[in-house]
């Protein structure tokens, strides 16, 4: 199969496009970097379109017939990469499409307004090993499809679904569903999470770094937790705050 040498090549244009948002949309489709998330993706039997590698590459996953290879040049890998050293390996997927669980049950975890990619990917991760049903976003929270978010996910999207949208809709549809709905806003009615028995279902929310949870969410909380902080640090980042309180609901 001939090879990609240039980075002006349409195709590759296009996939630079990607790592806007607005062109994810536009194009309805979504690029992943690395041996480990392509990987991934091919173990969750996941849509794979189409992969590149580059003709540096000694050894690769190996790839259904039905997936087309295209070969790429090192320059055309590094055009590609969102890393300073690529790995020469990327693939091509639909977004997926979004569609509401017809019954909410089961345990959920809330994002909203999570600005930081890091957090956001760390907290699905989290929600992948703790066994949840599934994590919603806020519209405000940052994209789940750009690259430092999947990068951070290291492939747990592929294992629970995701939803991006309004939490108030959402929290009423869990509150009509019996879930209990807890906060982690600090307020004179938060309890010592540890005094909180382990749920078959709850939707947890994190608030925004830097925020917190908006008052419109606090409204429909059934409980607020909060995480004794022992030292002399102000509190914790919301990513490791979030694992403590999933466990100790899930334990």
């Amino acid at each position: 199969m001939p090879v990609i040498t240039s980075p002006k090549n349409e195709l590759i244009k296009q996939l630079r496009k990607l790592n806007r948002k607005k062109n994810r949309l536009q194009q309805q489709r979504y690029l992943i970097e690395g041996t480990h998330l392509v990987t991934e993706a091919l173990k969750a039997n996941q849509p794979v379109t189409q992969v590149l590698l580059s003709t540096e590459l000694k050894t690769w996953p190996e790839l259904p017939d039905t997936i087309t290879v295209q070969w790429i040049s090192p320059q055309v890998a590094k055009a590609l990469s969102s890393t300073v050293t690529t790995q020469g390996i990327f693939a091509i997927l639909p977004l997926p499409k979004q569609q509401q669980p017809e019954q909410l049950t089961g345990t959920w975890l809330l994002l909203d307004d999570v600005q930081d990619p890091g957090n956001i990917g760390t907290m699905v991760r989290t929600a992948d090993a703790a066994g949840l049903t599934g994590v919603v976003l806020s519209s405000g929270s940052a994209d789940l499809y750009s690259a430092k978010v999947l990068r951070a996910m290291q492939g747990s999207h592929f294992h629970l679904p995701l939803y991006q949208g309004d939490l108030p809709t959402w929290l009423a549809q869990f509150k009509a569903a019996g879930l209990p709905i807890f906060g982690s806003e600090l307020n004179p009615a938060a309890v010592n999470f540890r005094q909180v028995p382990a749920q078959s279902q709850f939707a947890l929310i994190m608030g925004n770094e830097g925020n917190g949870m908006e008052s419109a969410l606090l409204t429909q909380t059934d409980q607020n937790l909060y995480i004794p902080i022992k030292g002399h640090a102000e509190s914790l980042n919301v990513a490791v705050a979030a694992g403590i309180l999933l466990f100790q609901l899930k334990s």
